[in-house]
């Protein structure tokens, strides 16, 4: 469920210019920019799904920013932790980079602050989660009159990200250095997704991402078939296209081409 990967990054500079909507179950939304809809732009939008700091790391806010402005869309990041992360900030550290292992102190660190947390780990259980999220869409149905919906997620909204791909609620998904999940999650995949791998991930290890690129090569020629690309970024560990450390030159820009990557792979797939 954790390592101690999830508790470390850095605080991106800058600051959010979106707003936290109570009608939408306090999510912050990033709104698509005043001229956006002169371009002929379809009405879609984005739905950012962020690790487990939540809501009070502001990187989630500005990286929605920046999505909105790319894409010239809403962006919305939905507090599926109900004002309860899993991970508090004051746990946030520098990481180390991908050629750096965990040490033992390492693991029994990442013990000590997991363990007053559990109750926040079972409170936002995949299964809560979900459905938060379930009300959190019926909300923007009945509100918004989106076309299509897209959904970025990283870390523990990595794996939020391919649980909702396997449903109604998006149209296509960008999934950056994912938490747990299955081979069976990966089977059940119906919408195109795009994948920012990092080089050392203990979630996603290399034997992990082939077997899921064999599940969607497999099923290429047949009606399942779905576009998808997997990007692995040297260098890379756990975290950096959402919490990078800003002091190394080369992981700023593996976490911004992961970014170009998540605008792309939208571009491409929601309908313009």
């Amino acid at each position: 469920m954790s390592c101690p990967k999830c508790i470390e990054g850095s605080v991106l500079p800058g600051e959010p210019t979106g707003s936290i909507q109570p009608d939408f179950q306090g999510a912050y939304l990033a709104p698509a920019p005043a001229n956006s809809g002169s371009n002929g732009a379809k009405n879609f939008s984005i739905v950012f799904l962020t690790d487990g700091f939540g809501l009070p790391l502001k990187n989630c806010k500005i990286l929605a920013d920046k999505l909105a402005s790319d894409l010239g869309c809403d962006v919305w990041v939905p507090d599926y932790f109900a004002g309860r992360p899993i991970v508090d900030l004051n746990t946030l550290v520098a990481p180390q980079r991908a050629d750096q292992k965990m040490t033992i102190l390492d693991w029994i660190k990442m013990i000590i602050l997991t363990i007053p947390k559990i109750p926040a780990f079972v409170a936002s259980r995949p299964s809560v989660v979900d459905r938060r999220l379930a009300v959190f869409f019926q909300t923007l149905k009945e509100k918004k009159s989106y076309e299509q919906i897209g959904a970025v997620g990283y870390c523990y909204g990595g794996s939020t990200a391919i649980r909702l791909a396997s449903t109604d609620l998006i149209n296509t998904a960008v999934i950056c250095h994912p938490g747990t999940f299955t081979l069976e999650e990966i089977r059940r995949i119906k919408v195109a997704t795009s994948w920012a791998c990092a080089e050392v991930d203990i979630f996603f290890p290399d034997s992990l991402r082939l077997q899921s690129e064999a599940e969607f090569e497999s099923r290429r020629g047949s009606d399942r078939f779905v576009d998808y690309e997997f990007k692995v970024y040297p260098a890379t560990a756990h975290g950096f296209a959402a919490r990078p450390n800003t002091e190394y030159a080369d992981i700023m820009e593996a976490h911004e081409a992961s970014f170009q990557q998540t605008v792309a792979w939208f571009k491409k797939t929601l309908s313009t």
